[in-house]
């Protein structure tokens, strides 16, 4: 398999990469916006973490590397969040 084809071996894993990202970085924007958009996103990219890590461990371990930064930016998220981050001034 050459590295174009290993790359794309689970583009799940990378839109759940991506839109933690994202959610983590508007989750800081105050008055319910970030709560709305980074908690909205990081919810996305929980459920599409889980496919990923599912679909990596099928396809013998490919693509697992994103879903672990997935899993550190929602849990980042989700911490800032319960800390009033996106609700308070």
């Amino acid at each position: 398999m050459d590295t174009t084809a290993r790359r794309r071996a689970n583009p799940t894993a990378w839109f759940a990469f991506w839109a933690g990202l994202a959610g983590l970085l508007l989750m800081p924007i105050p008055l319910f916006i970030g709560l709305i958009l980074g908690g909205g996103l990081s919810l996305i990219a929980a459920v599409l973490a889980v496919i990923a890590l599912f679909k990596g461990l099928a396809r013998g371990g490919a693509g697992i590397a994103p879903v672990v930064f997935a899993a550190i930016f929602i849990a980042l998220t989700w911490g800032g969040i319960s800390i009033g981050g996106g609700t308070i001034w």
